[in-house]
């Protein structure tokens, strides 16, 4: 079999050595100057799975379709003298390299198989250099593990994910897979399984977002009908990611259980630390540490004992002794130690909501630590002491932190936005403000741990709940400043984040000047990537679409959980619009309860006034279609008030089509108040050329 492939090889290696016009343009990324192990192993695992900053001159994984295009290269241009765009002049002098390159590749993919040391493979391929031949590091990994168990496949799976972007170019990785597709053909000879097999490490490459939606339909427009690499992405398209819960699916095909992710790693960092507190046995503690052959991850040990140590006084001394003399040895080093207590200063406004004195406590820690010599405390972030102006008092915001959690997690379960409307009006009170930016807060970052479906949920909340901008826009505010840290949990907070902040955009809830104030901020690398982001993901084409139906929606029917705020609008306009002509009232009224969001009824009176406004035909009959609503309690006072006011503030724009909206709309609230629709305190503030004025008196005669 060894012999076999080895000769497959040889007969590839002519074909390889030539320039590829199917292979992507390469991109001028410097990977020449390698970095320390620590350094880049540790950004290895933080950024696994992460979309790309703009400002890395890399393609950002949502807009691969276009950023990577195939190239088509003019290989007779006598101005084109370089081989593959290498600088390679000499045709014997790229022969040589590619071999030499070639044989270290198969030996780091070996070992890879017997060590699992993913650090070790990324060291390797630094110091080898030689990037632009890294694709043949990719297409050599998964032919050589498609011959092999399922746990080599996983791992080779998995170490592609992980080196994706920070060594491996995304170029690269698109030529290996592309050369892969091609030689399914000869891979069959010596791998009968070989379609089906290679076909998940394709779905496996877009399920984890370092091969784009758009390789499968590319390739095949390249490949000849009858060749098995049409087969394999066929296959990869209809069977794999077409598929009901394809992503789970795709991840797990070949177990997963032997390559531990952050969320394990986590997991047994927490057991050692407590048994460490039950035995305090430390060498048996720092075995542990060893064990995990993770030195680019102390610093998720330190946190977690610093945390601990908070939560139990009674531990404090054991778990400072554990850091220290860990510092001491070398099993944990200086840069990690800083990284944790770094990381600590970030969460110190949440955790302070469950540890009401974690502030002087930490105080506490970071002197003790850098009087003793293992912490260098300049190093470090000032931890202020008066965080008055950020939080509310810590036991008031603390009880309403737990009920957010409840109230969200009902929500998620149930549907029910009418009853998460009613708990809020219930617990917002002279502190508001910031208790709805909190709930804000908590909403998304819940939303962001589940499924697709929770996520379009939050959104159709955020969206019916009406808070002022404000309060949204300092609510992600608080969510950019703690990304750096989240993204350490979740690795793809960076999409997620940039998602709801551009929805917010597109429902309405924040104007697209809010993306540039939150820029404005002093924030941290992952923040700022997020709002880019989201700002591309807004100027895309027929980007409301897209991401209105981002995470699906809850389809045509609107009583689904998950409804996009967009359908339940078209809806109401298609009502009105049936009721205008055709006159049943009582067909209205069933469509308008069948809505089954009665939260969202100020949009009914909202559409219903703009109609009067704009058109002077059987405006009469959408009187009485307000009336009856009202006068029946399927819309209530503030659904009825909301929606006044929400047309009060589009008339400017509604001045654009119809002159005199603004007299026709003054018109339409004195009616309302004869009609007992308003109340008669209601009015509203009108804005003309920059100067405020009020249109009208509470107290207007009838």
């Amino acid at each position: 079999m060894e012999s076999n492939n080895q000769q497959q090889q040889q007969h590839q290696e002519l074909v390889e050595s030539k320039p590829d016009p199917l292979s992507i343009s390469q991109l001028n990324i410097s990977s020449s100057s390698p970095l320390p192990q620590v350094n880049m192993a540790e950004e290895l695992l933080k950024s696994h799975r992460h979309s790309l900053s703009p400002n890395d001159g890399l393609p950002s994984k949502e807009t691969w379709g276009e950023s990577l295009d195939v190239v088509d290269v003019d290989f007779t241009d006598p101005n084109y003298d370089t081989i593959e765009g290498n600088g390679h002049s000499d045709p014997t002098s790229f022969d040589a390299d590619l071999c030499e390159y070639k044989k270290k590749a198969t030996i780091i993919v070996e070992e890879y198989f017997s060590t699992n040391d993913v650090v070790s493979v990324a060291n390797e391929l630094k110091e080898l250099g030689m990037a632009e031949y890294r694709y043949y590091f990719v297409k050599k990994l998964v032919s050589m593990a498609m011959d092999r168990h399922d746990k080599e496949k996983e791992m080779a799976a998995f170490l592609l994910s992980t080196l994706y972007a920070d060594v491996i170019d995304p170029p690269e990785v698109y030529r290996g897979f592309n050369k892969l597709v091609t030689s399914a053909d000869d891979l069959s000879v010596d791998i009968p399984d070989a379609v089906d097999v290679l076909a998940v490490f394709v779905a496996r490459a877009i399920v984890d977002d370092i091969l784009p939606p758009a390789f499968l339909k590319k390739q095949m427009n390249l490949l000849p009908d009858d060749s098995k690499g049409v087969e394999v992405l066929r296959k990869a398209e209809k069977s794999y990611l077409a598929a009901p819960l394809h992503a789970e699916v795709v991840e797990k095909r070949w177990g997963g259980a032997d390559n531990w992710t952050a969320e394990d790693v986590k997991g047994r960092i927490n057991e050692l630390l407590k048994e460490y507190v039950m035995s305090g046995d430390k060498k048996e503690a720092f075995r542990c540490i060893k064990g995990l052959k993770v030195p680019f991850f102390h610093h998720e040990i330190v946190k977690r004992a610093l945390i601990m140590a908070m939560e139990r006084r009674k531990a404090q001394e054991k778990l400072l002794e554990l850091l220290k003399e860990a510092t001491e040895v070398g099993l944990i080093n200086s840069t990690q130690v800083t990284k944790g207590f770094s990381r600590i200063i970030d969460l110190i406004e949440d955790l302070s909501l469950d540890i009401p004195e974690a502030r002087s406590v930490l105080q506490c820690f970071i002197s003790k630590a850098a009087s003793e010599g293992w912490l260098c405390a300049s190093s470090l972030k000032t931890l202020s002491t008066d965080s008055g102006e950020k939080l509310l008092e810590n036991s008031k915001a603390n009880v309403f932190k737990d009920k957010v959690k409840s109230i969200v997690r009902e929500y998620f379960l149930s549907g029910d936005a009418l009853e998460v409307v009613h708990c809020l009006e219930t617990e917002l009170g002279a502190c508001s403000s910031q208790l709805r930016a909190i709930f804000v807060k908590y909403l998304i970052t819940l939303a962001m741990d589940r499924k697709k479906r929770e996520k379009e949920m939050a959104c159709v909340l955020l969206s019916s709940l009406d808070f002022p901008a404000k309060d949204v826009r300092k609510a992600f505010s608080m969510l950019i400043e703690s990304a750096d840290d989240t993204a350490l949990d979740n690795p793809v907070v960076v999409e997620d984040l940039a998602m709801f902040l551009a929805r917010a955009v597109v429902d309405e809830v924040l104007a697209p000047r809010d993306l540039d104030e939150l820029l404005s901020q002093p924030g941290s690398s992952v923040g700022e990537k997020v709002i880019q982001t989201a700002k591309t993901l807004l100027k895309a084409r027929l980007s409301g679409e897209r991401i209105l139906r981002c995470w699906g929606g809850g389809g045509v029917e609107t009583n689904s959980p998950g409804c996009t705020a967009s359908e339940v609008k078209e809806k109401i306009q298609v009502l009105l619009e049936e009721y205008v002509s055709g006159g049943d009232l009582g067909e209205a009224c069933r469509c308008v309860k069948e809505l089954g969001m009665p939260f969202f009824h100020h949009e009914v009176v909202k559409k219903s006034v703009v109609r009067i406004i704009e058109e002077q035909e059987k405006k009469e009959r959408v009187w009485k279609l307000l009336k009856v609503c009202f006068e029946s309690g399927l819309v209530t006072i503030y659904q009825m008030t909301k929606g006044f006011k929400r047309v009060g503030e589009s008339v400017e724009d509604l001045c654009l089509d119809v002159p005199d909206a603004w007299e026709k709309f003054k018109s339409c609230v004195e009616r309302a108040k004869v009609e007992g629709f308003l109340d008669e305190s209601f009015a509203f503030e009108e804005e003309t050329q920059g100067v405020k004025e009020k249109s009208w008196s509470s107290s207007a005669a009838t």
